[in-house]
Order: structure tokens, then C-alpha cells, then sequence
């Protein structure tokens, strides 16, 4: 799991009990409104309706809190949520008035943790047209609207600016992790290109050595037999080498679509990940990986897309890589940067094509297409 999944509505690691409790203490302020059902103020079937919609109104409201995954992430019930707490909260306060204008208040944190700053800026001056309507309608006090107002204000600011200050620290960690696994993977290349330049040198020069002495030693039956075990050593020593720093040096698929998530989250994109069919050869898992990076770097840098989609599939005949994004990428004429005509030509001499360019529907689309075995794909 991504350091960015544990970031929650509430925190790095807040539990749903931590996350309702802090709900349950601004519920205080509903006392009102139940003292009117309580003391007799609402009556018969009001009293009924009012004590419907105020459980009613709660219970979306902490749901709605409930189902956010993180300031970056929300929920796939979290906007129809806050539209029924919305609806609900309205409804109270054009039907009751009085007390119950505070239900349109506390839509108002709402708005604040779960909308963009500029959707919830107009939500809330739409609440302060439901706040000043019912207060009117039901001959509210002046006083009263207007403390209600300026609460609607004071909060929606509130919580406006501390949501954009959670989602900045979210995004400031999330980078600091991206640094260090960049530097990691940069000292991974260093120790790799340090090995192959120390050990591939002095392997390399043993085997000369080896084969010089064997032919100066061909008089002596055991000295040739020794010095060619001492070759065949080195030789295996130098292939395993170069083995592993071409280990080190391959970009792994896997890794690069838990890098590309990272990425996607931290610049604000919605990604979505599916691989299905059988393993990649190793060679098409570094290739794949190598696209996967360069096609993530193009979404951010110059789709502005809100959304990207990663599909990987594969079977003995024919490996597929698509990338699509929702972003304005492909809107106009298209033209291939340095870096995909370098993806291209490693693409190529593995046999395969790449398709760049506008989407179907909408946004862009890259497409990777590698034989898996010996036989062209289609």
C-alpha cells in the first residue's frame, strides 16, 4: 500500500472511531433544533417529520465524512452523499426554519473537505441564499440570519484552507518519497555502472591473461589445464556480472506502475491500473516498464487530464500497453517529443509498433504493441 492510501479524511491513520468522534463534537449545536421537538415547540405529525429528517440529515452526514478516502481521493459515495445531506439540510431549513437554519451551516464543513475550493466557494454562497430565504420566510431575526451568515462564511473559509493545506502536505510527502526512491534507484545505477566498470575491467583482463599464459604454456600438459579452469572461472565470474548489473539496471514493470500510481496521485490524476494475462518475458517487462514511465511523464507534464487509465495484457502470441488520460493532450494537431521516438525505437527492435496520438473518446492515447513470441502481432 502507497504511503498516499493511508492518507485519510482525517489524518495519516485516523480510525473511523477517531473520525467520528471529531464529528460528534460539532453535532453539539443540533441540541436546538431536537429542544423544539423535545419541549413541544413541533407537535404531532411535525414533531414526527422533524425527528425523521434530523436522524436522517446525521446519518448522511457522517457518512458522507466516512466514505472520503483521502483530501486527494474521494470515495465512489461521497458526492451523492453530500448531495442527500444537502438536500436534507435545505429541506429543514425552508420547512422548520428557526433553529434548523444551522443545518445548512454544517453542509458548509462539507463543502470544505470534499469539493475543490472553487466548487465549494459557490456552494456556499448558495447556502447563504438558503440561510437569508428561510430566515426570511419563516420571519427569522435579523440578528440571528446574520450570525448564521457569518458562520457560513467564517467556516467555509476555515475549512476551505485547511483542506488545501492537508492535500499540499499530502502532495509535499508524497514527493519527498518519490525523491528518495529516485535517489535510491540513482545509487543502484552508481554501485551497477562502479561494478561493471571494476570487476568487468579485472575479469576481462584475467581471461587475456588466461589465454596468453595458455598458449606460453603449452609444453606442460597440467599448467594448460589449470590456467584453463582459471579462464573458464573468469569467464563465468565476468558473464555474472554483467548479469546483474543488467539487473540493476532494467526498469521492472511492476515497479514502474507502482511508480506511475505515486506519480498520478501526487499530481491530482485519478489512476486506474489493470494487467491481465499471462507474465511478461523479462525483456518485454524492462521494455513495458520503460513505457509506462514515459507515458505517465507525458500525462503529467502536458495532458492536464483528471483521470488516466493503465491497461496491460498479454498471451503467448502478443503483449498490449495502453495509457489513456482524459486530458486535452490530444486536442489538435500531434507531434512525438524526444522521448517517444526513444521509446519507439526501442519498441521497434523488439519487433513492435507505438501508437500515440488523440483518443476516440477524448484525451490521448498510447499504445504499446510488442510479439510475445516469434510470430507478429496484429
Amino acid at each position: 500500500m502507497s504511503f498516499a492510501d493511508r492518507i485519510t479524511f482525517g489524518g495519516e491513520h485516523p480510525s473511523p472511531k477517531r473520525r467520528l468522534l471529531g464529528v460528534s463534537v460539532g453535532m453539539v449545536y443540533l441540541v436546538f433544533p431536537l429542544a423544539e421537538i423535545m419541549v413541544g415547540m413541533l407537535n404531532g405529525v411535525r414533531a414526527v417529520w422533524a425527528g425523521a429528517l434530523l436522524l436522517a440529515f446525521v446519518a448522511s452526514f457522517m457518512s458522507t465524512v466516512l466514505s472520503a478516502r483521502s483530501y486527494l481521493e474521494r470515495g465512489r459515495w461521497t458526492y451523492p452523499l453530500l448531495g442527500l445531506t444537502t438536500a436534507l439540510g435545505v429541506g429543514a431549513a425552508l420547512v422548520f426554519g428557526g433553529s434548523w437554519l444551522s443545518l445548512p451551516v454544517y453542509t458548509v464543513v462539507l463543502y470544505g473537505f470534499t469539493l475543490p475550493a472553487n466548487w465549494a466557494v459557490w456552494a456556499n454562497l448558495a447556502n447563504l441564499g438558503v440561510v437569508v430565504g428561510a430566515g426570511v420566510i419563516h420571519g427569522t431575526e435579523p440578528m440571528t440570519i446574520i450570525v448564521l451568515c457569518l458562520q457560513v462564511v467564517t467556516l467555509g473559509v476555515l475549512f476551505i484552507s485547511v483542506r488545501n493545506s492537508r492535500v499540499l502536505n499530502v502532495k509535499l510527502r508524497l514527493a519527498q518519497g518519490e525523491v528518495a526512491r529516485l535517489a535510491a534507484t540513482e545509487e543502484r545505477l552508481r554501485i551497477a555502472r562502479d561494478l561493471h566498470d571494476l570487476l568487468g575491467h579485472s575479469l576481462s583482463l584475467i581471461v587475456l591473461k588466461s589465454e596468453l599464459a595458455g598458449r606460453l604454456a603449452e609444453q606442460s600438459p597440467q599448467a594448460r589445464k589449470e590456467i584453463e579452469d582459471i579462464e573458464s572461472v573468469a569467464r563465468k565470474a565476468l558473464t555474472e556480472v554483467r548479469e546483474a548489473v543488467t539487473g540493476y539496471r532494467q526498469r521492472s514493470l511492476s515497479e514502474e506502475l507502482d511508480n506511475a500510481r505515486a506519480v498520478l496521485r501526487a499530481a491530482g490524476v485519478r489512476s486506474e491500473v489493470r494487467v491481465s494475462g499471462t507474465p511478461l518475458p523479462g525483456l518485454l517487462d524492462g521494455l513495458f516498464g520503460w513505457s509506462v514511465r514515459e507515458g505517465t511523464t507525458n500525462v503529467v507534464r502536458h495532458a492536464r487530464a483528471t483521470s488516466c487509465e493503465i491497461r496491460v495484457t498479454s498471451d503467448a502470441a502478443c503483449a498490449t500497453l495502453e495509457i489513456v488520460d482524459d486530458g486535452k493532450g490530444g486536442e489538435g494537431s500531434y507531434e512525438m517529443g524526444s522521448g517517444l521516438r526513444g521509446l519507439t525505437e526501442r519498441v521497434t527492435g523488439a519487433g513492435g509498433a507505438v501508437t500515440a496520438g488523440p483518443s476516440p473518446g477524448g484525451g490521448h492515447l498510447l499504445r504499446v504493441l510488442v510479439p510475445a513470441g516469434a510470430e507478429a502481432c496484429a
